[in-house]
């Protein structure tokens, strides 16, 4: 089991490798964490190592073989389309799958099913910055007050709103003041918190 600096260390070997190319040197390692010195650096790339986490490579750096950062990308399901505008019947069928690092969005080793992506429809959303053609990235968690969320309403229609309450009820906000709050007659559910977008090139604006 590692350490929360152990995990710290090996999270930021893992990406500086992803996008470099190659492992940070120690020096490196000890700027980012401000460590007091070489030889605690040492050791906690030589507890890594015991841990089977990394190992030295050529040049006498410790980082991750290039299987083991493939490995750490995880393959997301893209669930359709869902609106950024008047909700719209959907059917939650995958079309697609990408690979992503679920830490660039804040989210240490996903479990099946808790994140997916949909792709956004819309103009509803716009001074959110969520564009027609984007990919929301969605967690599945509880939401606070002023998440964006995939809201299924009424347990009918699908829509990309902001949560917030309104005399103790919820209440879906859009980001664009052309379109009116959506208040749920009788049942709200989230089926997904925001945690980031993709933008495609090519995708419509």
């Amino acid at each position: 089991m590692l350490t929360e600096r152990q995990e710290q260390i090996l999270d930021f070997i893992r990406d500086f490798q992803r996008g470099n190319g190659v492992p940070p040197s120690s020096r490196e390692i000890q700027r980012k964490f401000r460590l007091s010195s070489q030889s605690t650096v040492i050791g906690h790339l030589r507890a890594l190592a015991n841990k089977g986490q990394i190992e030295q490579l050529a040049g006498r750096t410790w980082g991750l073989k290039a299987s083991a950062v493939q490995a750490h990308l995880f393959e997301i399901p893209v669930f359709g389309t869902i609106p950024a505008g008047l909700p719209a019947m959907q059917e939650q069928v995958p079309d697609e799958t990408i690979s992503v690092n679920p830490a660039i969005f804040g989210v240490r080793r996903p479990g099946p099913s808790q994140v997916w992506a949909l792709r956004v429809h819309g103009d509803s959303m716009i001074d959110a910055h969520i564009m027609d053609g984007d990919l929301a990235v969605l967690e599945r968690r509880e939401p606070r007050e002023g998440d964006i969320i995939a809201a299924l309403v009424d347990e009918t229609t699908t829509t990309l709103k902001r949560l917030v309450h309104l005399r103790g009820r919820p209440v879906l906000r859009a980001a664009n003041r052309r379109y009116r709050d959506i208040v749920p007659e009788r049942r709200l559910e989230s089926q997904g918190v925001l945690v980031g977008l993709i933008r495609r090139e090519g995708a419509n604006r």
